[in-house]
């Protein structure tokens, strides 16, 4: 039977404080190198890369789970989903304002699902990103359901078929390097011992060291970047995925993405990435694309 997982439910809807998060040009340069993203503008520190938008919340990220989540319960934690609107790109001599709430929670049977949203805001108060952050532990919450769930990022199966049988599928293959997980985790602030602890990571069943989610994420973002947004990437201005199995530190991954529509005047792509077996790694990858 899975055992039981403790959540303070009073606490849904309950926003951080804001912080002041100041972008500097090195830390931009620095979360490049740390995801081997070369583009010039985020390898010269000029803009940042979009998933950078995942650093200022971090803290945040921590500071609700603390609140939420049983401190013994808290190391059954993965990160499962992470979908991203962009508004406006972060540049270095931003200050920005995060916050980040719990939104839901939805026990199923083989563990909890927590969801977290998150906005950042400029010094104006204009927005410039949001996210639902997915969470899943493998304890059972005995409550009920409560409060929202992220949204749906699933394309239509058929555009991908349709794709299939134009040759319209493009594969994009990348190698996480060996000391992947700490360099990302220098640059991120993310510092679970999952990603660092080969010790520590099975004795949560993990088979070692995993890639941070995010750092998976933001190669398939790069991929999507070149074939979807012509290596413009101000263009993406949204990206989804689950989760969908640990990636090993110096494995090749491989992003395969597809036409998916039009959704209020952007173009959509579905995407998939796969470890060297070929088994999904990212599901249910969304893009949208800008102009």
């Amino acid at each position: 039977m899975t055992e039981t997982l403790h959540i303070e439910l009073d606490r849904l809807g309950e926003w951080t404080e804001e912080r002041p998060f100041t972008v500097e040009a090195e830390h931009v340069r620095a979360y490049a190198a740390a995801t081997n993203d070369v583009h010039p503008l985020h390898a010269a520190g000029m803009v940042a890369p979009p998933l950078f938008a995942g650093v200022p919340i971090g803290e945040h990220i921590d500071r609700v789970v603390d609140r939420l989540i049983a401190r013994e319960d808290r190391r059954w934690g993965l990160h499962s989903g992470q979908d991203v609107r962009i508004y406006r790109p972060i540049v270095p001599g931003m200050v920005l304002r995060t916050q980040a709430a719990p939104v839901g929670v939805h026990p199923g049977f083989s563990g909890t699902t927590v969801v977290i949203k998150t906005r950042t805001r400029d010094v104006h108060g204009d927005l410039l990103n949001e996210t639902y952050v997915t969470l899943f532990f493998r304890r059972r919450f005995r409550g009920e359901a409560a409060g929202e769930r992220a949204p749906d990022h699933r394309t239509p199966p058929e555009a991908k078929a349709a794709a299939k049988t134009a040759g319209r599928i493009v594969a994009v293959s990348q190698v996480l390097d060996a000391d992947q997980t700490y360099r990302y985790a220098e640059a991120s602030g993310d510092r679970n011992p999952i990603h660092l602890d080969p010790d520590f990571a099975r004795s949560v069943g993990l088979p070692g060291i995993i890639v941070h989610g995010m750092c998976t994420m933001a190669f398939a973002g790069r991929a999507l970047i070149e074939h979807a947004c012509q290596n413009d990437p101000s263009r993406l201005v949204r990206l989804a995925v689950r989760f969908a199995r640990p990636v090993l530190p110096g494995q090749t991954i491989t992003t395969h993405l597809w036409p998916a529509g039009e959704e209020a005047g952007r173009r959509v792509y579905g995407f998939e990435t796969l470890n060297p077996a070929g088994k999904a790694v990212i599901q249910d990858g969304l893009a949208e694309v800008a102009g």
